[in-house]
């Protein structure tokens, strides 16, 4: 037990699982014992949860917000990639830094902008979107070029290989790992920007949209509950794409070890 509190310390695997499930135990007990008439109990929260689970509202409504984040997800990586790997290239250098430097852009002040650019409000879902989360995924990329190793492009002219070649066998191939590495870490972003993007046009539907009817009416045990779903969704996808990376790229692994 005393390891639980020394910094650097190696416990484990059962004792971390253990500890994890106090900790939630912990914290429900604190929810239920705190909530007062306003704030509903966790019992509450799952019965809603449970009631929601069975129903077709949900999962119409969760399929229309997956559908829009892996396309707009999709659409980032291509983007991404193309900026990325042209960057090696001065002229292209700049584009990609700008892009970079979008980060601090909100979304607030383009959705005019995006408007008049769009034809319809799935279009400008979706491009709003994918301007959210590109910059996220560019920074990302960029730090992985940056830190390659001299020694992977000493080796391409040792054995010859052209600048073009070199690309393809150090960036393109050899990082292409990083390419889920990002997804995963940057897949949050997309999913939390889901319910904002999604309260521009409501026509559609979507967690965002059933979460902004819910709020209307001060429904906050349904609230919590979708914020439960849009969670566990959240998690589940943080594993299938470490998963995926693991499986396509086994040698990852090793590192770590």
């Amino acid at each position: 037990m005393k390891k639980l509190l020394q910094p650097f310390a190696v416990v484990s695997k059962q004792t971390f699982i253990i500890m994890v499930l106090f900790q939630v135990v912990l914290a429900l007990v604190l929810w239920h014992t705190t909530s007062n008439g306003l704030m509903p109990q966790p019992g509450k929260v799952a019965a809603a949860l449970i009631q929601l689970s069975t129903t077709k509202l949900l999962i119409d409504n969760v399929l229309v917000s997956l559908t829009l984040t892996l396309k707009a997800m999709l659409y980032a990586i291509i983007i991404t990639l193309c900026f990325a790997y042209l960057s090696v290239l001065p002229f292209f250098r700049s584009i990609a830094e700008f892009i970079v430097k979008c980060r601090y852009l909100t979304l607030a002040g383009l959705i005019f902008v995006f408007t008049l650019l769009t034809q319809n409000g799935s279009a400008l879902k979706l491009w709003l979107l994918i301007f959210g989360i590109v910059p996220f995924f560019v920074t990302s990329f960029l730090s992985v070029i940056v830190n390659i190793h001299q020694q992977e492009y000493d080796l391409c002219k040792t054995l010859g290989y052209s600048k073009w070649r070199t690309l393809y066998e150090v960036i393109i191939v050899g990082k292409a790992d990083k390419v889920l590495e990002i997804l995963q870490q940057n897949f949050a972003i997309a999913w939390l920007m889901i319910t904002m993007v999604e309260g521009l046009s409501m026509s559609e539907g979507g967690i965002g949209a059933l979460l902004i009817k819910y709020n209307k009416y001060n429904d906050l045990t349904n609230v919590l509950a979708l914020q439960l779903v849009i969670f566990f969704l959240g998690l589940f996808f943080d594993f299938l794409l470490a998963t995926m990376r693991r499986w396509l790229f086994p040698y990852t692994t090793l590192a770590t070890k």
